[in-house]
Order: structure tokens, then C-alpha cells, then sequence
């Protein structure tokens, strides 16, 4: 079953961010666009790879009016022990979202059940809270925050230009395309 489309559900959670604990809600999501970055766990090896690489796109993100959002189901304090341990976590921005109660991770259908983990999934919410692009992949495979940072500006640019598409490897600036209805029926 597809999630494209699906409203997000209410939540509060807990985060750590700027070294303190300050609650997210859905209400903080509504209004702009949202990437959720869910991960296994705190303390692993791919993770710190990929939040790193987020971390370091971080203020571009912010100048398209994108939030990032890391989840995992670990606590906000073991978020917190785990950026003044690390100097590869002591470089996020933006919040880390707790989700101990894996509600988030079941929201968004990224929850392993018999593991207690989420799935590596990437999910970008539009700012009415509908998720317009999701990605899962194997938990031994790392993302990357540039093709993500690409794909939060096509979606951006349909939502704004809504009879053109972006055609793969699209870039700002570059063509895009104007389906016809002749073409769409050739199809």
C-alpha cells in the first residue's frame, strides 16, 4: 500500500537539539515542508555516516524552508549522551526526534516489529502533512543528502508549478516537462 498522500498522524514527541529537550509536534511540521529521516538506533555505524552528511546540508535545507527530522526509537536522552560522545553528532542542527514508543515509526510504516528498530526510511511532508515522497532501504545502506536535498526541490517546484514534472537528474533551472493529453493517452 502506498503512503504518497497520507496525512501524518498527531504526535508529540521529544527532541534534542541545540543541546536541549524541547518538544515536536505535528503542529511544528504544518506550514512548511518536513524530511523525516528515520534510522535504527543511536550508537551504530551507518547512521552516523548519513546524519553526518545531513548535517552538513543542514543550512541548505533551511534556505528552502525545509526542516530535517532524524528519528529513532531511542530516547531524547540517549540522543543526548550520544552527541557529547560523539564528534560526528555534536555537528546536528536540527532536531533529533525520541520515539521510544515507536508511534512515528508506525505512523510512517517503518517500524521492525521484532526488532524494537525503524526501517532506514526517508519520508519529505509537504506542508499540509502529506507525505509526497518516501524511500526505504536496507539498513546496511547508507543515503545521501545531496540527492535528497534534489528531490525536496523538485517536489517543491511541482507543488508551486503544477502542469510541469521534473524529468530525472532535474536540477533548478534546468527543463522541465508539460505533459499533454495526447502524450499522457500514447502511454
Amino acid at each position: 500500500m502506498s503512503l504518497i498522500n497520507k496525512e501524518i498522524a498527531d504526535f508529540t514527541v521529544q527532541s534534542y537539539q541545540n543541546n536541549k529537550f524541547v518538544p515536536v509536534s505535528k503542529k511544528d511540521v504544518l506550514g512548511k515542508w518536513s524530511v523525516f529521516f528515520f534510522y535504527p538506533a543511536d550508537f551504530t555505524f551507518v547512521c552516523p555516516t548519513e546524519l553526518e552528511d545531513l548535517a552538513n546540508k543542514y543550512e541548505e535545507f533551511k534556505k528552502i524552508g525545509c526542516e530535517i527530522y532524524s528519528v529513532s526509537c531511542d530516547t531524547h536522552f540517549v540522543h543526548k549522551a550520544w552527541h557529547d560522545a560523539s564528534k560526528i553528532i555534536k555537528k546536528i542542527q536540527y532536531p533529533m526526534l525520541a520515539d521510544p514508543t515507536a508511534a512515528l515509526a508506525r505512523d510512517f510504516d517503518v517500524m521492525i516489529e521484532s526488532a524494537g528498530l525503524a526501517e532506514r526510511g526517508t519520508f519529505i511532508v509537504n506542508p499540509e502533512g502529506k507525505i509526497v515522497s518516501y524511500e526505504v532501504v536496507a539498513g546496511n545502506i547508507g543515503r545521501n543528502a545531496d540527492e535528497l536535498f534534489r528531490r525536496v526541490q523538485a517536489l517543491q517546484f511541482v507543488a508551486e508549478h503544477g502542469d510541469e514534472v521534473c524529468p530525472a537528474k532535474w536540477q533548478p533551472g534546468a527543463k522541465t516537462l508539460k505533459p499533454s493529453l495526447d502524450l499522457v493517452g500514447a502511454l
